[in-house]
C-alpha cells in the first residue's frame, strides 16, 4: 500500500478563521465530501497538540476542538494573542490567522 499525502487546502472546501469576541479567534475547516472528512478524522492529523503548534499556545489553550460530523466539519477556537483592538494588535476581525493551516499534510491511502 502507498501512502501519499496531501495539504489540508487540496482536500477542504472551506478554511477560514474569523472573529469570535475580543479575546478568541475561531477556525472552521469544511470539508467538500463525507469522504475526505473521514479521512481526515481517521488519520489523526488534525488534533490540539498539532493547532497548539502552530499557534505557539500550550494545548490546555485550545479553548474549542470539535469534529462536527453533521456538517463535514472540524471547529476550532483560540485565545488571541492580545485582546482585539489593543494596541499591537494586527487582525480585528481574525480573518487572516487561517493561513497556517494550509499546508498541514493530510495523508491519503491509495
Amino acid at each position: 500500500m502507498n501512502i501519499k499525502s496531501v495539504k489540508l487546502r487540496d482536500i477542504a472546501k472551506v478554511i477560514r478563521s474569523k472573529n469570535a469576541g475580543p479575546f478568541e479567534i475561531t477556525f472552521d475547516i469544511i470539508f467538500r465530501t463525507k469522504e475526505d472528512y473521514e479521512k481526515v478524522k481517521a488519520s489523526g492529523v488534525l488534533n490540539k497538540r498539532l493547532i497548539a503548534s502552530l499557534y505557539n499556545l500550550d494545548p490546555q489553550n485550545i479553548l474549542t476542538f470539535v469534529f462536527y460530523d453533521a456538517a463535514n466539519a472540524v471547529k476550532i477556537t483560540i485565545p488571541r494573542m492580545r485582546p482585539q483592538g489593543s494596541i499591537g494588535e494586527v487582525d480585528m476581525h481574525g480573518a487572516q490567522q487561517y493561513v497556517p493551516l494550509f499546508d498541514i499534510d493530510i495523508p491519503i491511502d491509495l
